[in-house]
């Protein structure tokens, strides 16, 4: 056997991988950066909160009096109005008026994602309380009526994480796909700011929220695999299948044919 010979499947292979590579490398960065290292981040979180037992972590206390510094009646309104927006004023009529139009518009697909993302979101953010049993902050008297759920990992950081999520992925390769995720970000800092700032929230928790939500909304939409080529309604889905359908008969039956012709050689 020659010395090219055995280097040939190797050859093989390696062409293989670059062609492969080459059409996948974006979807390897998502699965990287959208899932595993969020998913990694809140689980190193979560080993320290439950390794701690109670309290907060060092960095957590030291950001949390350092917004408290900031304390002024003004910013008392400010944050306490907008925190609201986090979910019930907010975040959830706005998802429920969202679902309404996708209905309307027939974007079964798109829906389906809603469906899915948001309330999965709200049960593992009520699972993850309750297994850590994190209690809230109390470093210092506050006005805003106490918190009667567990602190990690912060619901109104996850809502809106999560929403503002949904929405960038739901007009992902649109015009408004940057727009969306400016303001969404803008969006999101300040709900995380007013759960500070009212002292009813650890950073850590904040941070858990935000990245459990970014994991969660990336991992639904890889397995329904959304895009602005995927099919989204009834039609559109029913004309695909036709078509994967079609091919497979066409090759089926070219197979057949070369099978036939072989024999009458």
């Amino acid at each position: 056997m020659s010395e090219s010979s055995c280097f040939k499947p190797l050859q093989s292979f390696v062409s293989f991988f670059k062609r492969w590579l080459s059409t996948h490398w974006r979807s390897l960065l998502v699965l990287f950066f959208g899932i595993y290292l969020p998913l990694q981040i809140f689980l190193v979180l979560a080993l320290q909160v439950w390794r701690l037992g109670a309290g907060g972590l060092s960095w957590d206390v030291s950001i949390l009096l350092a917004i408290h510094a900031t304390v002024q009646e003004r910013l008392d309104v400010l944050a306490l109005r907008l925190t609201q927006f986090g979910t019930h004023w907010g975040v959830f009529p706005a998802s429920i008026a969202l679902m309404l139009v996708l209905l309307f518009l027939k974007q079964w697909r798109s829906l389906t994602y809603l469906l899915i993302t948001l309330p999965g979101s709200v049960l593992i953010n009520r699972i993850g309380k309750e297994f850590l049993h994190r209690a809230r902050p109390h470093l210092w008297e506050s006005t805003f009526p106490p918190e009667p759920e567990f602190a990690f990992p912060s619901g109104h950081a996850m809502s809106s994480m999560t929403f503002v999520a949904a929405l960038v992925i739901l007009t992902w390769g649109s015009r408004w796909c940057w727009l969306v995720a400016i303001l969404g970000g803008l969006f999101v800092g300040a709900i995380g700011w007013t759960r500070l700032y009212l002292g009813v929230h650890y950073p850590s928790d904040i941070l858990a929220g935000w990245m459990m939500a970014l994991a969660w909304g990336v991992g639904v939409n890889w397995v329904l695999n959304l895009g602005p080529n995927t099919p989204t309604t009834v039609a559109e889905e029913q004309a695909v299948e036709e078509a994967i359908h079609a091919t497979r008969r066409s090759k089926r039956g070219a197979r057949v044919q070369g099978l036939g012709t072989g024999d009458q050689r």
